[in-house]
């Protein structure tokens, strides 16, 4: 149709490519992706790529988590996070993960 704007499709992400590829890289061909932030890129990492070190700053429970077990309830900034999880690499997924089972009141057995 006359005026109408073609919006090219997406980059597609090979996994095989992605195991080559830094954590930051895949961040930034996913978040070309319209609807896609960094958050969802980093869960992606996690979650589909199981990358060991991600960090989701931006992730509330890992922010609430932080506060109660680093700085008594308190906020944080992402500053002060990171430099919290330096200790944490190169584990810092399964540190978040820890985090976040951390704020459960209900043990989860598996």
């Amino acid at each position: 149709e006359r005026g109408r704007k073609i919006t090219p499709p997406p980059p597609r992400i090979r996994r095989r490519a992605c195991a080559r590829m830094p954590d930051e890289e895949i961040i930034e061909v996913l978040i070309a992706v319209k609807g896609i932030g960094r958050w969802s890129a980093q869960m992606f990492l996690m979650f589909h790529l199981l990358r060991p070190n991600v960090l989701p700053l931006a992730d509330i429970g890992l922010q609430r988590a932080m506060e109660k077990h680093y700085n008594q309830g308190k906020p944080l900034t992402k500053i002060k996070m990171t430099k919290i999880a330096e200790a944490w690499q190169p584990w810092r997924s399964v540190s978040t993960w820890y985090m976040w089972r951390s704020l459960d009141p209900i043990p989860v057995e598996y």
